[in-house]
């Protein structure tokens, strides 16, 4: 027994831990950096200062996860502040020997603030564990876009994920009040899971987009939008309670990407040029 801990306490000392702390304000009608924190593996670049709008690019210097590496990021969108953030690329989630990799993010926008959340695609591989938290406080007159996508394997290199665990855990409150809540939740046979018509019909890429307009009465019209779209695979989207939910399943990675890039389009959101690149 001592062996065995002695073994796991080497195996947590190798996990990667990283953090980003990222705080934006308005000034003079551009926003602008007003706190930055980075930490272990974990970094933040802006590629765009030049406009009214302020663009940041998260990247894993470790080049994807494992089981127990650890991530925390933390954003806060001041007053009338406009932050888009994605990622330099797509999160790679590995396969794990037990433990889960753990992702938890924390989103906050003050009033007049404006967030959209697209990083590009986590792609989870054979017998690989994520479990993802992301908990969003939005003050009244705050907007959110956040879209995220999760690929099964690589199509392309004829990669199934046969085995493995996702849990994905999703909190959004508006003054304090929780508005929307839900949890994924796929372990143990994942390709037979998705396989089942009631869940991907064989699919083996997913993703959800949220809108949260500071405005609902934008609602009606941008959902229209989206179901005048033609797509690769299969998307609904439906809005209640000042909010818009939009599903989207594909075949693969590709196809999904194109389709994510169709819905954010309608909603009147720009791409990241780092998605085209």
């Amino acid at each position: 027994m001592q062996a065995t801990a002695a073994a796991n306490s080497v195996f947590a000392a190798n996990r990667a831990a990283g953090r980003i702390a990222l705080e934006v304000q308005c000034d003079a009608g551009r926003t602008r950096r007003r706190h930055v924190y980075e930490d272990g593996p974990l970094r933040v670049r802006f590629p765009n200062t030049d406009g009214a709008a302020l663009e940041a690019v998260t990247v894993n210097t470790a080049g994807g996860m494992t089981g127990g590496d650890r991530h925390h990021l933390d954003l806060h969108v001041g007053a009338e502040a406009k932050l888009t953030i994605t990622t330099a690329a797509a999160e790679k989630i590995y396969r794990s020997l037990g433990p889960d990799a753990e992702i938890d993010i924390k989103l906050r926008v003050d009033p007049g603030g404006t967030l959209s959340w697209l990083p590009q695609e986590t792609i989870v591989f054979d017998r690989a564990r994520l479990k993802r938290g992301i908990e969003a406080d939005l003050a009244d007159g705050a907007s959110l876009l956040m879209a995220e996508a999760i690929v099964f394997g690589r199509s392309a290199m004829g990669e199934t994920v046969e085995q493995g665990a996702l849990t994905d855990r999703w909190r959004v409150r508006r003054g304090g009040q929780l508005m929307f809540a839900e949890t994924v939740r796929l372990d143990g046979a994942v390709a037979r899971k998705l396989a089942e018509p009631a869940v991907a019909a064989a699919g083996a890429a997913i993703a959800s987009v949220l809108l949260v307009p500071a405005d609902a009465a934008e609602i009606g019209a941008k959902v229209e939008a989206v179901r005048a779209q033609s797509f690769c695979g299969e998307v609904g989207i439906s809005a209640w309670n000042g909010l818009a939910v939009a599903r989207l399943c594909a075949k693969d990675g590709a196809s999904l990407r194109r389709d994510l890039a169709a819905v954010l389009s309608a909603l009147g959101a720009a791409v990241p040029r780092l998605w085209s690149q």
